[in-house]
């Protein structure tokens, strides 16, 4: 008899769940439904242009939004990006694992901490490898890294290396800060090269990013960024919900300071408890079967701790 009675009340309050919320859809005004159904039963989805706030900045630097050029290539990275769902997630997940170990670094050399959404303009937090050649995370070029202090070879390449890349990348923008003065030329140089940008410079007497005419990547390179920074910033606001069980957290990993030479990464792994698939995984700047020794230079090999 209890048993019949609970079922009946749990039923109860189903079906008074399902009418208020009956009652809520059809109080909602049609024009205002995201879907449409059709005559023939095809579902027709409405899209909308996302809304640009009304102020913007950039590492302590305002945009002006007020001037319609500028606003406008807001416009169009913001909405870009925000329609693209999938890989927005995907972001936000890994943005929880990657987040902390770039703003250590950023915080460490006094880098404002909206450049982190520069590597995110760069390479989705990932390592990739682009078109022109340019690896890893912060997509360095081959011939640009070794100046930034990262090794480049065929069996290491510390562009792979997220700390030592960002480190790099630190290097770069207050090397590039100290010439223009500004965090956004800064930025954008990293896209054109601090020759580039400065070329253009002197040649339309202007040193204002939001002012000069660029090579079309470079103009939109800062937008991106700010775009990349208020749908990440403001996740839950956007529509992105992530649960905290969702999201990629930071691995808790040992660190193995190694200064001779590997002659076999599997069996190296195996003798520290591991796969050699989980030390390449945790280890992308290992290219090869084995690690070399250079005399002075002292690698961190990172393994999980369960």
């Amino acid at each position: 008899m209890y048993t019949t009675r609970l079922k009946i009340f749990a039923l109860g309050l189903a079906m008074g769940a399902g009418l208020i919320g009956l009652i809520a859809f059809n109080n909602i005004d049609k024009a205002e439904e995201p879907v449409e159904v059709k005559k023939d039963g095809r579902l027709q989805y409405k899209w909308y242009a996302p809304e640009l706030p009304s102020k913007a900045s950039f590492a302590g630097e305002p945009v002006p939004l007020d001037r319609w050029e500028v606003r406008e290539r807001y416009d169009r990275e913001l909405l870009v990006n925000y329609y693209m769902h999938g890989t927005m997630m995907y972001i936000l997940k890994l943005s929880h694992r990657q987040f902390p170990i770039i703003e250590k670094e950023l915080k460490a050399y006094g880098i404002p901490d909206d450049f982190k959404y520069l590597c995110v303009a760069e390479s989705n937090l990932q390592n990739l490898t682009s078109r022109a050649g340019a690896q890893g995370y912060w997509q360095f070029m081959n011939d640009t890294a070794p100046a930034y202090g990262l090794e480049v070879g065929k069996e290491v390449d510390e562009r792979y290396n997220l700390k030592l890349a960002t480190r790099a990348a630190c290097k770069y923008f207050l090397q590039a800060y100290k010439k223009f003065g500004s965090w956004t030329a800064a930025a954008a140089s990293y896209n054109c090269g601090m020759g580039g940008y400065n070329s253009q410079v002197t040649f339309q007497g202007s040193d204002d990013y939001y002012d000069i005419a660029l090579p079309e990547e470079t103009n939109r390179y800062i937008f991106r960024i700010l775009a990349f920074k208020n749908l990440i910033g403001n996740a839950n606001s956007w529509g992105y919900i992530l649960a905290p069980q969702d999201a990629y957290r930071p691995l808790k990993t040992r660190t193995l300071l190694v200064d001779t030479a590997i002659a076999n990464l599997a069996t190296f792994a195996k003798a520290n408890g591991r796969t050699y698939k989980i030390l390449k995984v945790m280890n992308p700047w290992l290219h090869a079967r084995n690690l070399p020794a250079h005399k002075g230079k002292t690698y961190e090999i990172e393994l999980p701790i369960d």
